[in-house]
């Protein structure tokens, strides 16, 4: 038998996965950290760390190790929340099969620790911006029916790994919930991920440096705060068995527009760079949470403003 108190959380070092193991210390789990440090930090945990009393324990280990599923046996979590990837879409395109080891492979790994321990439930970080491709602009913002797409090999391994959950689920009776995630932000973020725009505008801002747009700033993205996020893996811990689920807000927000926001609140006046455009970038891209308000009774709750606001409070304070 499985744990009830203990969930595992790959990835757990990183910016939503740190985030995440707060939330389930303050709830009063027993929390295991699987990361190999590659991109997640010990720096994330600290506060973990400092509150956990005794209740977190961390394993440096990298998902595709032969090990894991050992260890995840002999550990027994309830509950496997699983958001340890290589998530660049860059990188997967110059080295696809390195992507496909960490992304399908490592996610194998974890479905078979998760079936030795006697798991409940694996719920997935699936990626919502990548899974659909380049849908009709019409469409917007796209619902859980949308055809799934995906236009680069970290979009093909992470749809694979869906699949994986669904056949584990067939197979073993190891349930899942799988969240396809709008574009996440908030403290911790790694400015230096294609995904960071608003890390690395905060940090540009703040350090009084122009911030580049590419293209003319018209594209639009989901932005969804992180604690909003990690809310939605919490309650999918427990409901939407067998659901694949997209976590944003539904609402388009133009690159420009965020950084009208995130200047405003910074005291900062200076208009952006223009860059050319980068190929292959998406125009347009949101996603209805409407299916996630009906299965886990969840919906976002933090404006842009006011998240865009607690990142750069953050940036200043790590600057001290």
């Amino acid at each position: 038998m499985s744990d009830p108190g203990l969930a595992l959380v790959t990835g757990g070092a990183g910016f939503i996965g740190s985030t995440l193991v707060d939330r389930l210390l303050a709830e009063g789990r027993r929390v295991d950290v699987i990361d190999d440090l590659s991109s997640g930090s010990l720096a994330n945990l600290s506060d973990a760390r400092a509150s956990g009393a005794g209740r977190l324990t961390f394993h440096q280990m990298d998902i595709r190790s032969e090990d894991l599923v050992r260890l995840m046996s002999r550990r027994r979590p309830s509950v496997v929340y699983h958001l340890a990837a290589q998530a660049d879409v860059r990188v997967s395109v110059a080295r696809p099969h390195f992507d496909a080891d960490v992304n399908i492979l490592g996610t194998i790994r974890v479905l078979e620790g998760a079936r030795a321990a006697g798991a409940e439930r694996v719920v997935l970080a699936a990626s919502g911006g990548t899974l659909y491709g380049d849908p009709d602009p019409a469409l917007l913002p796209l619902a859980e029916d949308c055809p799934w797409r995906p236009l680069s090999p970290y979009g093909v391994s992470k749809k694979s790994a869906i699949d994986y959950l669904v056949a584990y689920r067939e197979l073993h009776g190891l349930d899942f919930s799988a969240l396809a995630l709008a574009n996440v932000y908030g403290p911790r973020q790694d400015p230096h991920g294609e995904a960071g725009v608003v890390a690395i505008f905060a940090g540009h801002l703040l350090a009084g440096e122009p911030c580049t747009i590419y293209g003319d700033g018209s594209q639009t993205r989901d932005f969804v705060f992180v604690d909003d996020v990690v809310d939605a893996f919490v309650r999918a811990g427990g409901r939407g068995g067998g659901e694949v689920l997209n976590i944003g807000t539904g609402v388009e927000t133009s690159v420009r527009e965020l950084y009208e926001t995130m200047a405003r609140a910074a005291g900062v006046e200076r208009a952006p760079t223009l860059a050319p455009p980068r190929p292959g970038e998406l125009q347009r891209s949101a996603l209805n949470p409407a299916q996630a308000r009906k299965v886990l009774g969840w919906a976002p709750w933090t404006a842009l403003a006011e998240g865009t606001a607690a990142v750069l409070d953050s940036v200043r304070r790590t600057r001290g």
